[in-house]
């Protein structure tokens, strides 16, 4: 029997229509709107598409939202002078400095430069920290939506057996932290794998839930998991390209094989991608609630 698909389009949608309502209601009884800011350093064509869309998502929900595009050549000390602008900025909740940034930038000086209040992407030390030890922050976007769809979709977490597959900063280590927490979409027991894994098909078959975090092409096939499996791919890979152009994508799991032994499987596209600008929609959201007390 074929898998249930989690659609991240289906639920991003839902999620999106509870957001337009919040906001609606946060300008009416308490003249509060949100307001967003996106900072873009060159012309990476995936980066400008990346920031187009989430400008698009923030004004559908009545997010104001403003984008600032900079030269490649532009400083490190400039950037860092016009995070400090929207740090100061009252009418901005949200900041996000669209990555990866020229070399000459250093990534991680500009990220911590973020006041964490306004640190939308979860990805500031101080809310990593917090994120680590349980206490109220902002959630990494991509975890975070994958912690919605597994809610969204019923897919019970308490005692299960997860394996992680990808160990990355943005990923793999902050769902595994996540999941291992007294939480919902919690309390699981957690695997995670990576390159130096010895034997990773026997942490994969005793698995009940696989999160694949990777970026290799049907890296995971249908011989190395349990039927009855549920499957979250995260992996976004370009495998070609069709006739009119349009790039085919494919994700780190085997999807047609797989889906014939799982329970429930998220597809690529329309799965967790979707889900990581609605759930920066939803901290910027949170951001302003906090920042007017609310």
């Amino acid at each position: 029997m074929s898998a249930k698909i989690i659609s991240g389009t289906e639920t991003a949608k839902a999620i999106r229509e509870e957001l337009k309502v919040e906001v609606a209601e946060l300008k009416e009884k308490h003249d509060v709107v949100p307001g967003l800011v996106t900072i873009l350093v060159g012309e990476d064509p995936a980066s400008q598409s990346y920031v187009a869309a989430k400008n698009k998502t923030a004004h559908a929900l009545g997010i104001h939202s403003e984008q600032v595009t900079l030269d490649v050549d532009t400083s490190e000390e400039d950037l860092l002078a016009l995070v400090k602008k929207y740090n100061d900025d009252a009418q901005i909740n949200g900041i996000l400095v669209q990555l990866p940034l020229p070399k000459h930038i250093n990534e991680g000086k500009v990220l911590d430069a973020i006041d964490p209040t306004k640190d939308v992407d979860g990805f500031h030390p101080v809310n990593v920290g917090k994120m680590v030890l349980g206490e109220q922050c902002f959630l990494p976007c991509t975890p975070h939506g994958i912690l919605e769809l597994l809610t969204r979709a019923g897919v019970e977490t308490s005692g299960a057996e997860v394996v992680i597959v990808g160990r990355s900063n943005i990923v793999g280590k902050p769902i595994a932290n996540l999941m291992l927490q007294k939480r919902d979409a919690g309390n699981a027991t957690i695997t995670l794998c990576h390159t130096r894994t010895k034997d990773m098909t026997a942490h994969l078959k005793r698995a009940d839930i696989i999160i694949a975090a990777v970026g290799v092409a049907n890296m995971i096939t249908a011989d190395q998991v349990k039927d009855g499996v549920v499957v979250i791919d995260v992996g976004v890979n370009r495998v070609g390209v069709s006739k009119t152009g349009k790039a085919i994508l494919a994700g780190d799991v085997d999807f047609d094989a797989v889906k014939e032994k799982a329970a429930a499987i998220t597809p690529v596209p329309g799965g967790v991608g979707p889900m990581t600008i609605t759930m920066l929609m939803k901290n910027t959201v949170q951001a302003a609630r906090q920042a007017n007390g609310l």
